[in-house]
């Protein structure tokens, strides 16, 4: 019974893909020989050399600039070259907060607070072992409260 749904929805698939396929190669071929027209100067309402602002500031993404960094939750021990990492002030091994800067250094933060510089590791580290940046935070408590510390 339920390998006759999925072969059926496997040829639906199917059908769906080459359909797709059709439509494409019936469409008109782009003309590479024609160079695309200049794009018109910016009509400025202002004087030489202004830009209007576009899009307007409470659209736009924060720029790279506006970043300061990234950061993870890490709860299992942090084991660097084969050593469990610990804070040095209260001795905590695990339930961190890893925090990759723009200056390419790598912080550590354990439950009480303390942080760390870890020169171990790298953005590389954290770009392996991080999920998909999910959230943007105003500020560093609200990311600290967000991944509950």
């Amino acid at each position: 019974m339920f390998r006759r749904r999925a072969d059926r929805e496997f040829r639906d698939a199917q059908q769906a893909g080459q359909a797709m396929l059709q439509m494409h190669a019936t469409w008109p071929a782009p003309d590479f020989a024609r160079p695309a027209p200049d794009p018109a100067p910016p009509a400025h309402a202002g004087g030489i050399g202004e830009v209007p602002d576009f899009p307007p500031a409470d659209l736009r993404a924060p720029s790279r600039h506006e970043v300061e960094g990234l950061m993870m939750r890490w709860e299992q021990p942090l084991v660097i070259d084969g050593e469990v990492r610990a804070c040095p002030q209260c001795g905590a091994y695990r339930d961190w907060i890893v925090f990759s800067m723009r200056d390419d250094t790598i912080w550590l933060r354990c439950r009480a607070g303390h942080n760390t510089a870890e020169p171990r590791l790298d953005p590389a580290w954290y770009n392996r072992n991080s999920g998909p940046v999910d959230h943007f935070h105003p500020t560093l408590d609200d990311g600290l409260r967000y991944l509950g510390h």
